[in-house]
Protein backbone atom coordinates (compact mmCIF):
# COMPACT_ATOMS: atom_id res chain seq x y z
CA UNK A 1 0.00 0.00 0.00
CA UNK A 2 0.95 3.52 -0.81
CA UNK A 3 1.73 6.23 2.08
CA UNK A 4 1.23 8.83 0.08
CA UNK A 5 2.53 11.53 2.79
CA UNK A 6 6.20 9.80 2.34
CA UNK A 7 6.59 11.37 -1.28
CA UNK A 8 8.57 14.88 -1.54
CA UNK A 9 9.59 16.30 -4.14
CA UNK A 10 11.73 18.06 -6.11
CA UNK A 11 14.30 18.48 -3.95
CA UNK A 12 14.98 22.36 -4.51
CA UNK A 13 11.17 23.01 -4.58
CA UNK A 14 9.37 25.23 -1.01
CA UNK A 15 10.53 24.28 2.17
CA UNK A 16 8.14 23.73 5.06
CA UNK A 17 8.44 27.61 6.19
CA UNK A 18 6.99 28.34 2.69
CA UNK A 19 3.16 26.66 3.59
CA UNK A 20 0.87 27.65 5.91
CA UNK A 21 -0.71 25.88 9.00
CA UNK A 22 -2.19 22.50 7.94
CA UNK A 23 -3.17 21.40 11.54
CA UNK A 24 -6.30 18.77 11.05
CA UNK A 25 -8.93 21.09 12.92
CA UNK A 26 -11.51 20.33 15.93
CA UNK A 27 -14.75 19.80 13.62
CA UNK A 28 -12.73 17.24 11.78
CA UNK A 29 -11.51 15.36 14.39
CA UNK A 30 -14.82 15.12 16.13
CA UNK A 31 -16.40 14.73 12.87
CA UNK A 32 -15.42 11.16 12.37
CA UNK A 33 -17.63 9.65 9.47
CA UNK A 34 -17.28 10.75 5.77
CA UNK A 35 -18.83 10.07 3.08
CA UNK A 36 -16.42 9.34 -0.49
CA UNK A 37 -19.16 9.92 -3.62
CA UNK A 38 -17.18 8.17 -6.66
CA UNK A 39 -19.55 9.58 -9.60
CA UNK A 40 -18.57 10.39 -12.77
CA UNK A 41 -18.38 8.80 -16.12
CA UNK A 42 -16.87 5.78 -15.03
CA UNK A 43 -20.32 4.72 -13.58
CA UNK A 44 -21.57 4.52 -17.31
CA UNK A 45 -19.54 1.18 -17.94
CA UNK A 46 -19.61 0.21 -14.70
CA UNK A 47 -17.18 -2.32 -15.05
CA UNK A 48 -13.80 -3.57 -13.57
CA UNK A 49 -12.29 -7.16 -13.31
CA UNK A 50 -13.07 -8.38 -10.17
CA UNK A 51 -14.73 -12.04 -10.33
CA UNK A 52 -12.09 -13.62 -9.98
CA UNK A 53 -8.62 -12.48 -8.59
CA UNK A 54 -6.97 -15.74 -7.39
CA UNK A 55 -4.07 -15.02 -9.97
CA UNK A 56 -3.64 -11.06 -9.46
CA UNK A 57 -0.10 -10.26 -9.36
CA UNK A 58 1.91 -6.92 -9.43
CA UNK A 59 2.78 -7.61 -12.71
CA UNK A 60 -0.85 -7.88 -13.92
CA UNK A 61 -2.86 -5.55 -11.48
CA UNK A 62 -3.29 -2.49 -13.23
CA UNK A 63 -4.73 -4.99 -16.46
CA UNK A 64 -6.91 -6.46 -13.35
CA UNK A 65 -7.61 -3.76 -11.55
CA UNK A 66 -10.21 -3.60 -9.03
CA UNK A 67 -11.47 -0.17 -9.26
CA UNK A 68 -14.00 0.88 -11.96
CA UNK A 69 -12.93 4.78 -12.09
CA UNK A 70 -9.57 3.54 -13.49
CA UNK A 71 -11.76 2.15 -16.60
CA UNK A 72 -10.06 4.66 -19.12
CA UNK A 73 -7.03 3.58 -17.97
CA UNK A 74 -7.45 0.12 -17.68
CA UNK A 75 -9.19 0.08 -21.23
CA UNK A 76 -6.11 1.15 -22.67
CA UNK A 77 -4.60 -1.65 -21.74
CA UNK A 78 -4.14 -4.46 -24.63
CA UNK A 79 -5.38 -7.66 -23.76
CA UNK A 80 -7.13 -6.60 -20.38
CA UNK A 81 -10.51 -8.01 -19.35
CA UNK A 82 -11.32 -4.21 -19.49
CA UNK A 83 -10.83 -3.51 -23.79
CA UNK A 84 -12.27 -7.19 -24.07
CA UNK A 85 -15.15 -6.42 -22.78
CA UNK A 86 -15.91 -3.06 -24.06
CA UNK A 87 -14.52 -3.87 -27.69
CA UNK A 88 -17.76 -6.43 -27.44
CA UNK A 89 -20.16 -4.20 -25.99
CA UNK A 90 -19.38 -1.13 -27.66
CA UNK A 91 -16.95 -1.94 -30.38
CA UNK A 92 -13.61 -0.65 -31.49
CA UNK A 93 -14.22 2.97 -32.47
CA UNK A 94 -16.21 3.70 -29.27
CA UNK A 95 -14.09 5.41 -26.45
CA UNK A 96 -14.22 6.07 -23.34
CA UNK A 97 -14.65 9.69 -23.68
CA UNK A 98 -17.69 8.63 -25.76
CA UNK A 99 -19.63 7.72 -22.37
CA UNK A 100 -19.45 11.71 -21.71
CA UNK A 101 -22.57 12.51 -24.33
CA UNK A 102 -24.46 9.16 -23.12
CA UNK A 103 -24.70 10.00 -19.30
CA UNK A 104 -27.92 11.48 -18.10
CA UNK A 105 -27.94 11.27 -14.08
CA UNK A 106 -31.72 11.49 -12.37
CA UNK A 107 -32.76 15.26 -11.94
CA UNK A 108 -32.74 14.23 -8.45
CA UNK A 109 -29.36 12.07 -8.24
CA UNK A 110 -27.87 14.52 -5.80
CA UNK A 111 -30.35 15.26 -3.05
CA UNK A 112 -30.81 11.43 -2.77
CA UNK A 113 -26.85 10.63 -2.50
CA UNK A 114 -26.78 13.58 0.08
CA UNK A 115 -29.60 12.61 2.05
CA UNK A 116 -28.24 8.66 2.41
CA UNK A 117 -24.97 10.33 3.89
CA UNK A 118 -27.11 12.00 6.26
CA UNK A 119 -29.09 8.99 6.78
CA UNK A 120 -25.95 7.14 7.77
CA UNK A 121 -24.64 9.60 10.15
CA UNK A 122 -21.85 11.75 7.96
CA UNK A 123 -20.73 14.45 8.93
CA UNK A 124 -18.97 15.51 5.80
CA UNK A 125 -19.75 14.47 2.06
CA UNK A 126 -16.43 14.28 -0.63
CA UNK A 127 -17.49 13.87 -4.04
CA UNK A 128 -15.37 13.20 -6.98
CA UNK A 129 -15.08 16.94 -8.67
CA UNK A 130 -12.93 15.64 -11.46
CA UNK A 131 -11.11 11.88 -11.56
CA UNK A 132 -7.80 10.95 -13.74
CA UNK A 133 -9.86 10.81 -16.61
CA UNK A 134 -10.04 14.26 -16.61
CA UNK A 135 -14.06 15.22 -17.08
CA UNK A 136 -14.84 17.85 -14.69
CA UNK A 137 -18.45 17.44 -12.76
CA UNK A 138 -18.38 21.36 -12.33
CA UNK A 139 -18.99 23.78 -14.53
CA UNK A 140 -15.32 25.01 -15.99
CA UNK A 141 -13.62 27.60 -17.31
CA UNK A 142 -10.63 25.46 -18.25
CA UNK A 143 -11.95 23.20 -20.50
CA UNK A 144 -14.80 21.77 -22.64
CA UNK A 145 -14.53 18.43 -21.05
CA UNK A 146 -17.61 18.74 -18.52
CA UNK A 147 -20.66 17.80 -16.61
CA UNK A 148 -22.21 21.02 -18.27
CA UNK A 149 -21.09 21.01 -21.62
CA UNK A 150 -21.51 17.42 -22.49
CA UNK A 151 -24.26 14.55 -21.94
CA UNK A 152 -25.43 15.40 -17.83
CA UNK A 153 -25.82 19.38 -18.90
CA UNK A 154 -25.50 19.99 -15.42
CA UNK A 155 -23.24 21.14 -12.59
CA UNK A 156 -23.33 18.37 -10.75
CA UNK A 157 -20.87 19.79 -8.20
CA UNK A 158 -23.12 23.05 -7.65
CA UNK A 159 -26.23 20.84 -7.02
CA UNK A 160 -24.18 18.12 -4.88
CA UNK A 161 -22.67 21.38 -2.69
CA UNK A 162 -26.46 23.16 -1.86
CA UNK A 163 -27.52 19.75 -0.91
CA UNK A 164 -24.80 19.04 1.70
CA UNK A 165 -24.85 22.58 2.79
CA UNK A 166 -28.66 22.15 3.19
CA UNK A 167 -28.51 18.69 5.00
CA UNK A 168 -26.17 20.89 7.32
CA UNK A 169 -23.17 19.21 7.01
CA UNK A 170 -19.56 19.95 5.91
CA UNK A 171 -18.25 20.08 2.27
CA UNK A 172 -15.05 18.06 0.90
CA UNK A 173 -13.77 18.04 -2.83
CA UNK A 174 -12.08 15.49 -4.25
CA UNK A 175 -9.49 16.59 -6.93
CA UNK A 176 -7.29 14.42 -9.34
CA UNK A 177 -3.91 16.93 -8.97
CA UNK A 178 -1.67 14.30 -10.68
CA UNK A 179 -3.25 12.91 -13.61
CA UNK A 180 -5.40 14.32 -16.55
CA UNK A 181 -5.61 11.56 -19.01
CA UNK A 182 -7.57 14.14 -21.13
CA UNK A 183 -5.06 16.86 -21.08
CA UNK A 184 -2.47 14.27 -21.49
CA UNK A 185 -0.12 11.78 -23.83
CA UNK A 186 1.20 9.32 -22.30
CA UNK A 187 0.51 5.52 -22.40
CA UNK A 188 -1.48 3.28 -20.14
CA UNK A 189 -0.44 3.30 -16.45
CA UNK A 190 0.89 -0.32 -16.00
CA UNK A 191 2.63 -0.38 -12.54
CA UNK A 192 2.53 1.91 -8.95
CA UNK A 193 6.21 3.15 -10.75
CA UNK A 194 4.77 4.47 -13.60
CA UNK A 195 1.52 6.07 -11.11
CA UNK A 196 4.19 8.48 -10.29
CA UNK A 197 6.37 8.48 -13.22
CA UNK A 198 3.77 9.03 -15.88
CA UNK A 199 2.70 12.14 -15.35
CA UNK A 200 2.50 16.22 -16.24
CA UNK A 201 4.71 18.45 -14.19
CA UNK A 202 5.66 21.08 -17.07
CA UNK A 203 4.42 24.82 -16.37
CA UNK A 204 1.30 24.80 -18.45
CA UNK A 205 -0.37 22.11 -16.70
CA UNK A 206 0.42 23.26 -13.24
CA UNK A 207 -1.02 26.48 -14.14
CA UNK A 208 -4.22 24.61 -15.20
CA UNK A 209 -4.51 22.49 -12.10
CA UNK A 210 -4.43 25.27 -10.00
CA UNK A 211 -6.84 27.04 -12.22
CA UNK A 212 -9.36 24.64 -11.82
CA UNK A 213 -8.65 24.28 -8.09
CA UNK A 214 -8.90 28.17 -7.65
CA UNK A 215 -12.53 27.99 -9.15
CA UNK A 216 -13.28 24.74 -7.31
CA UNK A 217 -11.86 26.91 -4.17
CA UNK A 218 -13.64 30.29 -5.39
CA UNK A 219 -17.18 28.82 -5.90
CA UNK A 220 -17.70 25.87 -3.34
CA UNK A 221 -15.15 27.33 -0.40
CA UNK A 222 -14.95 23.38 0.15
CA UNK A 223 -13.94 22.49 3.98
CA UNK A 224 -11.67 19.89 2.68
CA UNK A 225 -9.61 19.85 -0.69
CA UNK A 226 -8.91 16.23 -0.96
CA UNK A 227 -5.87 16.04 -3.61
CA UNK A 228 -5.57 12.86 -4.96
CA UNK A 229 -1.43 11.20 -6.17
CA UNK A 230 0.58 14.19 -6.27
CA UNK A 231 0.81 17.69 -7.57
CA UNK A 232 2.26 18.63 -10.58
CA UNK A 233 5.85 19.47 -9.89
CA UNK A 234 6.14 22.91 -11.74
CA UNK A 235 3.41 24.61 -9.28
CA UNK A 236 5.41 23.13 -6.14
CA UNK A 237 8.00 26.19 -6.31
CA UNK A 238 7.03 29.99 -5.91
CA UNK A 239 4.78 32.14 -7.66
CA UNK A 240 1.17 32.97 -7.76
CA UNK A 241 0.10 29.66 -9.17
CA UNK A 242 2.50 27.83 -6.47
CA UNK A 243 0.35 25.23 -4.13
CA UNK A 244 1.26 26.89 -1.36
CA UNK A 245 -1.08 29.82 -2.85
CA UNK A 246 -3.80 27.53 -3.10
CA UNK A 247 -3.36 26.40 0.32
CA UNK A 248 -3.46 30.18 1.48
CA UNK A 249 -5.99 31.21 -0.86
CA UNK A 250 -8.15 27.74 0.59
CA UNK A 251 -7.58 28.90 4.49
CA UNK A 252 -8.52 32.89 3.31
CA UNK A 253 -11.85 31.04 2.18
CA UNK A 254 -12.20 28.53 4.81
CA UNK A 255 -10.16 29.56 7.96
CA UNK A 256 -11.05 26.47 9.91
CA UNK A 257 -10.19 24.22 6.32
CA UNK A 258 -8.27 21.23 5.95
CA UNK A 259 -6.38 19.37 3.55
CA UNK A 260 -5.36 15.84 2.93
CA UNK A 261 -1.42 14.63 2.37
CA UNK A 262 -1.46 13.53 -1.22
CA UNK A 263 0.33 16.87 -2.71
CA UNK A 264 4.24 15.41 -3.00
CA UNK A 265 5.16 18.12 -0.42
CA UNK A 266 6.66 17.77 2.50
CA UNK A 267 3.81 19.20 4.48
CA UNK A 268 0.47 17.99 4.71
CA UNK A 269 -3.18 18.14 6.38
CA UNK A 270 -4.86 15.00 7.59
CA UNK A 271 -3.03 11.64 6.38
CA UNK A 272 -4.64 9.46 4.14
CA UNK A 273 -4.75 5.39 4.37
CA UNK A 274 -6.24 3.75 1.80
CA UNK A 275 -7.64 -0.14 1.92
CA UNK A 276 -5.22 0.14 5.54
CA UNK A 277 -5.77 -2.11 7.90
CA UNK A 278 -4.07 0.41 11.22
CA UNK A 279 -2.91 -1.66 13.73
CA UNK A 280 -2.50 0.50 16.92
CA UNK A 281 -3.46 3.83 18.50
CA UNK A 282 -1.71 6.76 16.23
CA UNK A 283 -0.35 9.85 17.96
CA UNK A 284 -1.29 11.74 14.75
CA UNK A 285 -4.76 12.06 13.04
CA UNK A 286 -5.46 9.80 10.46
CA UNK A 287 -8.21 9.34 7.56
CA UNK A 288 -8.94 5.47 6.75
CA UNK A 289 -10.97 5.71 3.06
CA UNK A 290 -11.76 2.69 0.95
CA UNK A 291 -15.25 1.41 -1.04
CA UNK A 292 -18.07 -0.43 0.97
CA UNK A 293 -16.70 -2.89 -1.94
CA UNK A 294 -13.25 -4.15 -3.95
CA UNK A 295 -14.25 -0.55 -6.12
CA UNK A 296 -14.63 3.26 -5.17
CA UNK A 297 -16.35 3.78 -8.50
CA UNK A 298 -19.65 1.53 -8.74
CA UNK A 299 -19.17 -1.89 -10.10
CA UNK A 300 -22.40 -3.61 -11.41
CA UNK A 301 -20.38 -7.05 -10.89
CA UNK A 302 -19.45 -6.80 -7.22
CA UNK A 303 -21.99 -8.49 -5.11
CA UNK A 304 -22.33 -9.54 -1.56
CA UNK A 305 -19.18 -11.38 -1.13
CA UNK A 306 -16.96 -8.13 -2.23
CA UNK A 307 -18.85 -5.45 0.20
CA UNK A 308 -19.28 -5.12 3.84
CA UNK A 309 -22.36 -5.22 5.30
CA UNK A 310 -23.71 -3.56 7.99
CA UNK A 311 -22.23 -5.31 11.02
CA UNK A 312 -18.76 -5.22 9.37
CA UNK A 313 -19.21 -1.37 8.41
CA UNK A 314 -19.71 -0.52 12.28
CA UNK A 315 -17.45 -2.84 13.23
CA UNK A 316 -14.66 -0.61 11.04
CA UNK A 317 -16.01 2.76 12.29
CA UNK A 318 -15.12 1.54 15.95
CA UNK A 319 -11.60 0.31 14.60
CA UNK A 320 -10.92 3.22 12.95
CA UNK A 321 -12.27 6.03 15.28
CA UNK A 322 -10.56 4.11 18.33
CA UNK A 323 -7.33 4.82 16.63
CA UNK A 324 -7.27 8.51 16.23
CA UNK A 325 -8.69 7.98 12.55
CA UNK A 326 -11.88 9.29 10.86
CA UNK A 327 -13.72 6.79 8.33
CA UNK A 328 -14.30 8.29 4.75
CA UNK A 329 -16.34 5.26 3.27
CA UNK A 330 -17.40 5.34 -0.22
CA UNK A 331 -20.39 4.96 -2.24
CA UNK A 332 -20.57 4.37 -6.07
CA UNK A 333 -23.80 5.24 -7.49
CA UNK A 334 -25.01 4.18 -10.62
CA UNK A 335 -24.87 6.73 -13.52
CA UNK A 336 -28.22 7.98 -12.98
CA UNK A 337 -27.53 8.66 -9.38
CA UNK A 338 -28.87 5.95 -7.59
CA UNK A 339 -27.38 3.56 -4.89
CA UNK A 340 -27.48 0.20 -5.26
CA UNK A 341 -29.18 -1.58 -2.34
CA UNK A 342 -25.99 -3.48 -1.18
CA UNK A 343 -24.61 -0.35 0.11
CA UNK A 344 -27.67 1.51 0.91
CA UNK A 345 -28.62 -1.35 3.23
CA UNK A 346 -24.94 -0.80 5.06
CA UNK A 347 -25.30 2.47 5.32
CA UNK A 348 -28.87 3.18 7.05
CA UNK A 349 -27.27 0.26 9.50
CA UNK A 350 -24.46 2.31 10.30
CA UNK A 351 -27.13 4.99 10.83
CA UNK A 352 -29.39 3.33 13.09
CA UNK A 353 -26.12 2.54 15.33
CA UNK A 354 -25.38 5.77 15.26
CA UNK A 355 -28.44 6.60 16.43
CA UNK A 356 -28.30 4.70 19.64
CA UNK A 357 -24.27 5.20 20.28
CA UNK A 358 -23.12 8.32 18.44
CA UNK A 359 -21.87 9.74 21.88
CA UNK A 360 -18.96 6.91 21.75
CA UNK A 361 -17.97 7.96 18.56
CA UNK A 362 -18.34 11.51 17.66
CA UNK A 363 -16.11 14.03 19.39
CA UNK A 364 -14.18 11.39 21.13
CA UNK A 365 -10.53 11.16 21.54
CA UNK A 366 -8.48 7.73 21.49
CA UNK A 367 -7.12 6.32 24.32
CA UNK A 368 -3.54 6.43 24.84
CA UNK A 369 -2.12 4.07 26.77
CA UNK A 370 0.70 1.44 26.52
CA UNK A 371 -1.24 -1.08 27.38
CA UNK A 372 -3.49 -0.79 24.70
CA UNK A 373 -1.61 1.09 21.94
CA UNK A 374 -2.64 -2.19 20.13
CA UNK A 375 -5.96 -2.87 21.55
CA UNK A 376 -7.44 -6.04 23.27
CA UNK A 377 -8.90 -8.54 20.61
CA UNK A 378 -12.70 -7.80 20.28
CA UNK A 379 -12.39 -4.25 21.91
CA UNK A 380 -12.07 -1.08 20.78
CA UNK A 381 -11.34 2.10 23.50
CA UNK A 382 -12.95 5.80 23.12
CA UNK A 383 -12.45 8.52 25.48
CA UNK A 384 -15.87 10.87 25.41
CA UNK A 385 -18.24 12.58 28.04
CA UNK A 386 -21.62 11.75 29.28
CA UNK A 387 -25.23 13.17 29.04
CA UNK A 388 -23.92 15.55 31.37
CA UNK A 389 -20.27 16.48 30.39
CA UNK A 390 -18.38 13.90 32.73
CA UNK A 391 -15.43 12.33 31.20
CA UNK A 392 -15.88 8.51 29.73
CA UNK A 393 -14.14 5.66 28.68
CA UNK A 394 -15.95 4.08 25.73
CA UNK A 395 -15.62 -0.12 25.65
CA UNK A 396 -16.82 -1.29 22.12
CA UNK A 397 -17.52 -4.83 22.12
CA UNK A 398 -17.22 -5.94 18.51
CA UNK A 399 -18.50 -8.97 18.69
CA UNK A 400 -21.52 -9.16 21.47
CA UNK A 401 -23.03 -12.32 20.61
CA UNK A 402 -19.63 -13.75 22.02
CA UNK A 403 -21.07 -12.74 25.76
CA UNK A 404 -19.18 -11.23 28.21
CA UNK A 405 -15.26 -9.85 27.62
CA UNK A 406 -12.95 -10.27 30.30
CA UNK A 407 -9.69 -7.85 29.69
CA UNK A 408 -6.32 -9.34 30.72
CA UNK A 409 -4.34 -8.05 33.80
CA UNK A 410 -2.47 -5.35 32.31
CA UNK A 411 -5.26 -3.36 30.61
CA UNK A 412 -7.69 -3.98 33.69
CA UNK A 413 -5.19 -2.24 35.64
CA UNK A 414 -5.06 0.57 33.25
CA UNK A 415 -8.50 0.87 32.87
CA UNK A 416 -9.08 0.99 36.80
CA UNK A 417 -6.36 3.79 36.81
CA UNK A 418 -8.29 6.00 35.29
CA UNK A 419 -12.21 4.92 36.40
CA UNK A 420 -14.03 4.57 39.03
CA UNK A 421 -13.76 1.29 40.57
CA UNK A 422 -16.24 -0.97 40.20
CA UNK A 423 -16.40 -2.47 43.13
CA UNK A 424 -13.50 -5.28 43.43
CA UNK A 425 -9.48 -5.73 41.92
CA UNK A 426 -8.84 -8.23 39.68
CA UNK A 427 -9.58 -8.44 35.94
CA UNK A 428 -12.54 -5.84 34.34
CA UNK A 429 -15.21 -7.98 32.84
CA UNK A 430 -17.21 -6.03 29.88
CA UNK A 431 -21.12 -7.58 29.64
CA UNK A 432 -22.74 -6.32 25.83
CA UNK A 433 -26.37 -5.77 25.88
CA UNK A 434 -27.65 -9.52 24.49
CA UNK A 435 -29.78 -7.65 21.57
CA UNK A 436 -26.78 -5.49 20.37
CA UNK A 437 -26.23 -5.64 16.14
CA UNK A 438 -23.07 -5.03 15.46
CA UNK A 439 -21.03 -3.45 17.98
CA UNK A 440 -22.06 -2.95 21.56
CA UNK A 441 -20.94 -0.28 23.66
CA UNK A 442 -19.95 0.19 27.55
CA UNK A 443 -19.13 3.16 29.22
CA UNK A 444 -17.11 3.67 32.33
CA UNK A 445 -17.11 6.79 34.39
CA UNK A 446 -13.82 8.38 34.94
CA UNK A 447 -12.37 10.37 37.95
Amino acid sequence: MISFDDRHGPEDAAPPAAYPDLSVPDWYRDAKLGVFVHWGLFSVPAWADVLDRSDVTAQNAYARHQYAEWYANTVRIAGSPTRERHERLYGVGYSYEDFADDWHPAPDAAAGIVDLARRAGARYVVPTTKHHDGFCLWDSATTPFTAVRRGPSRDLIAEIADAVRDAGLRLGLYYSGAHDWHASEFPALTSNDELFALRRNDPQFAAFAAAQLRELIERFAPDLLWNDIDWPDAGKYGGPDSLQELFRAHLAAVPDGLVDDRWGVPVHGVLTREYQDIAEVQEEPFESTRGLGLSFGFNADESAEHALDGTALIRLLADVVSKNGNLLINVGPRADGSIPALQARALEELGEWLGRHGAAIYGTRPWFHDAVRVPPEGVRFTLGNDADGHAVLHALLLDPTAGPVTLDDQVSVAIREIAREPGRDGPVSLTPDPGERGVAVVTLPLR
